[in-house]
């Protein structure tokens, strides 16, 4: 007798599982940002009366390393298409951002934008004023895109050739190819490098301190400077990143794994 042929159940559809990573991932963090402050307020002090200001601190690097992600994973594919134009009126701005943004610190950057970015925009005749916390974000994602395009250009450049040419003999336009046929093949191929920008830039955004936006690390600092006790205080706001990027990387590597799931 011949056995049946089982049934291979078909997987959910790519736009299902990115929105079941994206409810997972909110459900994780608001459950992690209860638990820390449950946590913290049972603690000794300095931390248990103080232990509100963490968490709103905590809340503040997510949201910052959140928006700043996703601008600058645009930015990062923009510039990273400008980078492997052939023209070079769109190859060479992008190459000068990339330059500039890789060969300058970060924190000078966040400075720039804060303090010079709105006196130029006035000279310009623009008339825009940023609080710290949007300085912050457009500084962190000028910068995560930089290096995003970096890591993009070379994963387009890593789809053989032979993609390419198959897509246009069989009539597709260069965009439509780079849309349909390139460009999803070398996003599922950037993805590690991509999840480590994003991890990077959840600890990059303590910089945002320096111009006194109430961050997690700037929590800590001035609870340290009011207490005297920076050993329980720089502690404790190193197990709340440390949980952070450990949450943010589960999900992240979940993601990895789903989208190479969908890719089979």
């Amino acid at each position: 007798m011949t056995r049946p042929t089982p049934i291979k159940r078909a997987a959910p559809p790519p736009a299902l599982n990115l929105l079941i990573w994206l409810v997972g991932a909110a459900v994780a963090f608001l459950a992690l940002f209860w638990l820390i402050s449950f946590v913290l307020r049972f603690a000794p002090e300095p931390i248990g009366s103080r232990s509100e200001l963490f968490v709103e601190g905590a809340r503040v690097t997510l949201l910052l390393t959140v928006l700043s992600g996703a601008i600058g994973l645009v930015v990062g594919v923009l510039a990273g298409l400008a980078k492997t134009s052939r023209l070079w009126i769109v190859r060479f701005p992008a190459s000068f951002y990339v330059w500039v943004v890789r060969g300058t610190p970060l924190l000078v950057q966040i400075l720039f934008v804060y303090n010079a970015l709105p006196q130029l925009l006035q000279m310009m005749g623009l008339r825009v004023s940023l609080d710290e916390f949007q300085s912050a974000m457009v500084a962190l994602a000028l910068n995560v895109g930089a290096y995003n395009a970096e890591v993009i250009r070379a994963g387009i450049q890593a789809i053989p050739r032979g993609q390419n040419e198959a897509a246009r003999s069989l009539g597709l336009t260069g965009f439509q190819t780079m849309q349909a046929v390139i460009l999803p093949q070398a996003l599922r191929v950037v993805v590690p490098p991509l999840v480590n920008n994003v991890v990077a830039l959840l600890k990059d955004s303590s910089l945002a301190s320096s111009i006194a936006l109430v961050e997690l690390t700037l929590a800590g600092q001035r609870v340290s400077s009011e207490t005297f006790q920076p050993v329980p205080v720089l502690t404790t706001v190193a197990i709340v990143y440390l949980l952070l990027t450990t949450v943010l990387t589960f999900f992240t590597d979940q993601l990895e794994k789903r989208l190479k799931i969908a890719s089979r």
